[in-house]
């Protein structure tokens, strides 16, 4: 990812946190909207967050294993704003800026980690593959169907 792709997404993380933390200080005071506000909240901050934190990922595994975490915040941000829409605790039009927004974040999300998936050296090697097929280890001469853990290689 190039460094000014990497600045727009950061950018976009941290308007998508603060359209969320706007929604939730004009939802109205109840019970009901403060746990479930309270909920959107947290996950949809912390998408930024975790962005951020993979960018120093010191490894392509390590930016995997930390930007996974972000399509995940954004699902349970979509699930919130589904909820404060369906028992109407506040304008339908407020949620689904946000609610669009969290869709197109995850399919970014979800593109990158593919793309760096691919990218990484033995990517060639994930089980099913068939570069990932060996020998069988007692009977060198015929090949298996079924992929042999690397130790066995």
């Amino acid at each position: 990812m190039k460094n000014h792709e990497q600045e727009d997404l950061a950018r976009r993380t941290k308007r998508f946190a603060l359209a969320v933390i706007r929604l939730y200080c004009a939802l109205p005071k109840s019970t009901v909207s403060y746990v479930l506000g309270r909920q959107l909240l947290k996950s949809g901050t912390s998408v930024g967050a975790h962005y951020r934190e993979a960018r120093r990922a010191k490894s392509n595994a390590d930016f995997i294993s930390k930007i996974k975490s972000a399509p995940q915040e954004l699902d349970e941000t979509t699930y919130w704003l589904e909820l404060l829409r369906e028992v109407n605790l506040t304008d339908g039009d407020r949620v689904d800026k946000p609610a669009v927004e969290s869709n197109e974040l995850i399919s970014i999300f979800v593109s990158i980690v593919r793309r760096v998936k691919s990218t990484s050296p033995g990517a060639m090697q994930r089980p099913g593959h068939p570069s990932s097929f060996r020998l069988h280890p007692w009977y060198p001469d015929t090949r298996i169907s079924y992929p042999v853990p690397m130790i066995l290689g």
